[in-house]
């Protein structure tokens, strides 16, 4: 291996990256994420994300590609999913999770407190 040129990670994720793949994802989320009959082909996906990395690249601080933008959205639901679970639990600061912007569909929103 050429000790010239030291293998440099990627600069990390701005705001406005991010901004753009939930952006997109959430625009495109059925075709990329749909179970059942009806679900896309891996071809129309690869699609889906190549189209998703083209609308990311422009506001990008370096190139990115398809699996970059793949393990971003699993690390931001990941995080969001432990948010969620540190609130149920009454470990986080108060208020409704909603109000936290969470990237969870609506199937993994906890159930609601009863009035008081």
């Amino acid at each position: 291996m050429a000790e010239d040129s030291p293998k440099r990670r990627k600069a990390n994720f701005n705001e406005a990256e991010t901004e753009v793949l939930i952006e997109q994802v959430l625009k495109h989320e059925q075709l990329l994420f749909a179970a059942g009959p009806g679900r896309a082909s891996p071809g129309q996906k690869r699609k889906v994300w190549e189209l998703i990395r083209h609308k990311v690249n422009p506001v990008a601080a370096c190139p990115r590609d398809v699996e970059d933008l793949k393990k971003r959205w699993r690390d931001l639901k990941r995080r969001d999913r432990s948010k969620l679970c540190r609130l149920s639990q009454g470990c986080g600061p108060p208020g409704p999770a909603a109000a936290l912007g969470l990237l969870l569909a609506p199937e993994e929103m906890p159930p609601a407190a009863p009035p008081a």
